[in-house]
């Protein structure tokens, strides 16, 4: 149009530029808008690098030095105590109690026992997601102190190797040879729409020749410029016929629509990072979903116990110890008062290094209940404060000897002074006449319950611990492990005197374990889980309605994968437990992957995939891809990040969820609740109907526009329509 009229009789005035001048304004300001919309902050390779502290001591020239994490090399000796952030990938070369938080690496809850010595592995023994005498980058220490051997640093460790993923193995893809190639990720509402526009395109092209040629032919001339050439005025009218053919509002339609889905979205606790996530979720077919802090809620939480020969549940969520009491299982009676439960859980905390505490959020000013210490420790601590036991307990009972828990002994032991007492606490347990310390041992039920010489009846009496009366204790076990809950038993001994001298240097702490562990009194057991989520069940039921599957894929144990599936609807009654729930190493049987083939029959049924490694789920969703369904992946853990970077939608958890997942993610959930996603599936659904509806009535009016002009130019009357209109 510019260049027609620069050519022509009027090029000195000035207001023939105007129509197009507006047309390159109105494209443009389209473009705008939706690059405004779609700018977005955040990098997830960056907040990788983020994930270490700014310094670590190290052994060079035979001395201790501090320095930063970035200069860290590969042969280094780095010293780690509690609170440490891991620097490199090191292979450990002393240990003691040294455990480190795995959560964002793995997605497993509990904290991770290491040592340095190699073990042979057990035969049935599950394999374990990260060696036990390794610690990798990224994770922090939670417990104990420890050296090792830096083996990889940077890209070449785990967390450079999840980066790698999340970049891409081949590097950016390029088009034109300059552009970089976006379609790999396009969503289906922009390969709908960008094939729409290539027909489109075509069409308008052929169309705006056709008219032209006849015009030309026919002598068609402006009427309102009778001497100017037939083929400069079909130009004109060709421009015309494009810009009518074009709808060119379609980009600002679904900006702005998606726009106003981000908005909704907020008020049900989403936070959307790409416009085009919102409609993606509106076309998703399958939901793979982590476990740890998605499905459930992230914090290990006492359910049942059992003392005295009694059964008992614990009621409440999280770590709110003014929510939930313990009942009897038979009958729901109030146990707070009952000797058993009180006496079994003040002994468990006796032999707890963890606190419970209530802190102020600093964004919001709410106050929430926060363990400090290790999470295993965490529900007998709440679960003691339920039944009314201080928070000063380590003042009234302070602790006299402490062996921590290793991988060797399987338990923690402790001993405290309970001297002048007559009983263990208010409602207690007695003590023996004369007693003035009491040792305590909280582990493995197998290995305590083969300590014990007698046990503890209902009324506080004590009898002789019987084969029998073991079997009984050992089935009780068995049937809490049976629904996935973690089972610890706790023990105790009371004394007149040590039975070694606590100035004697020369004692051991092995020897002074296997004299404090003689004749145990077994008091009882305290099974955990992390328990699912309120509302979840509901929210993977109404998926199921929508034709929607929700797939589990978590680093944890396939046993206790499948308890969480059963409890959120994710199995069914119906489902076969061998053919719906997987353990991840068989997908890839010798260390290989299996043929594509193999893998899309195997994902398109399972429901529950254990074991997950990072590489594991990424080609979990890809196999899902391939079969032409739109995935959505959630999760929050450095693990979760390539698969959430591969998906359709990424959706990370904004509570839980680190830096590296909101990263690589399209989508946060603010309250990191499954349940919010589902909304967000209803909403992005009925913004993809508007679109579509839109896209109909607009299309049926480019169209009468094109059949107006070519009829007009056909017949011989004057066009209707200009550019601008």
């Amino acid at each position: 149009s510019v260049l027609v009229n620069a050519t022509g009789p009027k090029a000195g005035d000035r207001l023939s530029y105007t129509t197009g001048i507006a047309i390159f304004v109105i494209v443009i300001l389209n473009a705008g808008i939706a690059a405004w919309t779609e700018h977005k902050a955040g990098d997830a390779l960056e907040a990788l690098s983020k994930m270490t502290q700014a310094a670590i001591y190290v052994i060079r020239d035979g001395k201790e030095v501090q320095i930063t994490t970035n200069t860290v090399v590969r042969g280094d000796i780095v010293v780690l105590g509690t609170g440490d952030v891991v620097p490199a990938d090191m292979r450990l070369a002393e240990a003691e109690d040294l455990k480190v938080s795995e959560m964002a690496l793995t997605g497993e809850p509990d904290d991770v026992s290491k040592t340095w010595k190699l073990k042979p592995k057990k035969e049935g023994e599950p394999e374990k997601l990260t060696p036990e005498v390794c610690v990798f980058s990224g994770c922090n220490v939670t417990n104990g102190k420890g050296r090792g051997v830096v083996t990889a640093t940077g890209m070449g460790t785990r967390i450079g190797r999840i980066a790698q993923l999340i970049a891409g193995e081949e590097g950016p893809k390029k088009k034109c040879y300059c552009l970089p190639d976006t379609s790999a990720n396009q969503t289906p509402l922009q390969r709908n729409l960008e094939q729409l526009g290539a027909k489109i395109g075509i069409l308008a092209i052929v169309v705006c020749v056709l008219v032209f040629i006849i015009g030309v032919v026919l002598d068609r001339k402006d009427l309102d410029n009778l001497d100017s050439p037939s083929a400069l005025y079909m130009v004109l009218i060709a421009v015309t016929l494009a810009v009518a053919a074009i709808p060119e509002g379609i980009p600002l339609c679904v900006t702005i629509s998606l726009s106003i889905g981000c908005s909704d979205m907020v008020n049900q606790h989403v936070l959307v990072r790409k416009l085009a996530a919102v409609e993606t979720l509106g076309s998703a077919s399958v939901i793979c979903s982590d476990k740890t802090g998605t499905l459930t809620e992230g914090k290990m939480t006492m359910v049942n116990m059992w003392a005295a020969g009694v059964s008992y549940d614990v009621a409440g969520k999280g770590f709110d110890p003014t929510v939930g009491k313990i009942t009897k299982c038979d009958g729901g009676a109030d146990a707070t008062r009952d000797m058993a439960v009180r006496s079994t859980l003040l002994s468990g905390i006796l032999c707890c290094n963890t606190t419970l505490e209530k802190v102020k959020d600093p964004d919001t000013g709410e106050e929430k209940w926060e363990p400090r210490g290790n999470s295993s420790e965490a529900p007998i601590v709440v679960a003691a404060r339920k039944v009314g036991h201080s928070e000063k307990v380590s003042e009234e009972y302070p602790r006299i000897i402490e062996i921590p828990f290793s991988s060797s002994r399987k338990m923690m032991l402790t001993v405290s002074d309970v001297g002048g007492r007559s009983n263990l606490c208010e409602d207690g347990m007695p003590l023996p006449t004369g007693t003035k310390y009491m040792a305590v041992c909280k582990g493995a039920p197998n290995f305590i319950v083969d300590l014990c010489e007698e046990r503890m009846m209902p009324d506080g009496s004590v009898s002789k611990m019987t084969d029998a009366a073991k079997a009984e204790v050992l089935k009780v076990v068995d049937e809490y492990s049976m629904k996935a809950l973690r089972v610890l038993a706790v023990a105790v001994r009371p004394m007149k005197e040590l039975p070694f001298d606590t100035h004697d240097d020369e004692i051991s702490t092995d020897q002074k374990f296997s004299a404090l562990r003689q004749d145990l009194r077994l008091l009882g057991l305290v099974a955990s889980i992390d328990p699912d989520r309120d509302g979840v069940k509901d929210s993977v039921l109404a998926a199921r309605g929508a034709g929607i599957r929700v797939v589990m894929i978590t680093g944890d144990y396939l046993k206790t994968a499948i308890a969480i599936a059963k409890n959120v609807q994710i199995l069914q009654p119906q489902d076969d437990e061998a053919t719906a729930a997987v353990d991840c190493n068989s997908l890839r049987p010798g260390g290989q992957y299996l043929e594509h083939r193999e893998m899309d029959r195997m994902t398109s049924t399972v429901r529950v995939f254990a074991r997950a490694k990072p590489e594991d789920k990424l080609e979990i969703v890809k196999s899902i891809q391939r079969m032409g369904q739109v995935a959505a992946m959630t999760g929050d853990g450095v693990n979760d990040a390539p698969a959430l970077n591969q998906a359709n939608i990424g959706v990370a958890m904004g509570i839980q969820g680190t830096e590296v997942a909101k990263g690589a993610s399209d989508m946060i959930l603010t309250d990191d609740n499954f349940c919010s996603i589902v909304s967000a599936v209803e909403k992005g659904r009925a913004i993809y109907s508007g679109i579509q509806k839109f896209v109909a009535f607009i299309m049926s009016v480019h169209i009468a526009e094109v059949m107006q002009i070519f009829i007009c130019i056909v017949v011989g009357i004057p066009v209707m329509r200009t550019p601008l209109q």
